[in-house]
């Protein structure tokens, strides 16, 4: 059984239009589905945790959970998921950043990724992120291709107040929209002093942070690839962090990530780990999957090893 989980309002509008394309096409296939819309954010995690709970048929019954959207569509599913029963998820980007299809080389084409949803071949066991923090009580949320404090996660919360303010404008989106506002946030940065905990055995300590980024996959922002050798499936996250005294010194590391070549240059340390605690002094924005998760100072992140399975 296929159910379909769409975000029409992805991509100012682009899921909807995508959607309306697929749906004679699995209609002609003779597939048993079910598809749902989303019309506001978290209703994608909502229909996922619906769909696996106990409420929904046999937990011996496999299911084939596909999303229709960008990485905060997905991002939500894997939020909601329930892992009692047999799911394989299935991908058809169409949001602004698409950092995950980007990641699994993934069909430009959603024509074509439904082919392989439908016609399934090859198959990944892919890791996931944990991301936890205090809000009066404990919160945890899963990733699917990172999650960040500092400058990268300022760069999310922007781009969603802005996409909420102006929903529809197709100028809100992309590359250049995270380049842009990138900028800005670079303008308007403070680094902040604080460490990372690697493992609950090794402390690093900075005086400069402007950003830390967690991956399971390498991308983030539309392209920007931090972690170029990152692997889904090795059971550790891969670190980023950027810091230096120079705030100019920073541009030229961001540019060097969207060109896929950052190494470790000054102000970059790159490290692997399971689990990681970071504590900064004072609070920074924090993102998942480049959803807002509001600002912290102390956040929690670890691998969950090999626990998804996709079609790819």
């Amino acid at each position: 059984m296929y159910y379909f989980i769409v975000n029409p309002n992805a991509h100012s509008g682009h899921g909807e239009k995508i959607w309306r394309k697929l749906e004679r096409q699995i209609e002609n296939s003779g597939i048993e589905y079910e598809v749902y819309l989303t019309d506001a954010q978290g209703d994608a995690r909502q229909l996922a945790e619906k769909l696996t709970g106990p409420g929904n048929g046999s937990c011996d019954q496999p299911m084939i959970i596909v999303a229709v959207g960008g990485d905060g569509t997905i991002n939500e599913i894997l939020d909601g998921l329930s892992f009692d029963r047999q799911v394989t998820l299935g991908y058809i980007p169409a949001g602004s950043g698409n950092d995950l299809a980007r990641s699994l080389k993934l069909p430009n084409n959603p024509r074509r990724c439904l082919k392989r949803i439908l016609n399934p071949r090859y198959y990944l066991s892919l890791d996931y992120g944990i991301l936890s923090y205090e809000k009066g009580e404990p919160v945890h949320r899963r990733f699917m291709v990172s999650s960040g404090i500092g400058l990268d996660a300022a760069v999310c919360h922007n781009l969603l107040d802005l996409s909420r303010r102006h929903q529809g404008w197709p100028g809100i989106c992309g590359r250049f929209a995270y380049i842009f506002l990138g900028i800005k946030q670079l303008a308007l940065a403070k680094p902040v002093k604080g460490f990372l905990l690697l493992d609950g055995i090794k402390k690093v300590e900075f005086n400069h942070i402007y950003f830390v980024s967690s991956h399971i996959h390498g991308y983030e922002g539309g392209g920007f690839k931090l972690i170029p050798k990152a692997d889904y499936s090795d059971g550790l996250l891969d670190l980023c962090v950027i810091h230096n005294s120079s705030k100019l010194r920073v541009f030229p590391v961001l540019m060097d990530a969207l060109c896929g070549r950052i190494g470790h240059a000054r102000g970059v340390r790159f490290y692997q780990c399971r689990e990681v605690t970071i504590h900064v002094e004072r609070p920074m924005p924090v993102h998942v999957d480049g959803e807002s998760c509001l600002s912290q100072t102390d956040i929690h992140l670890r691998c969950v090893e090999k626990k998804l399975r996709m079609i790819v």
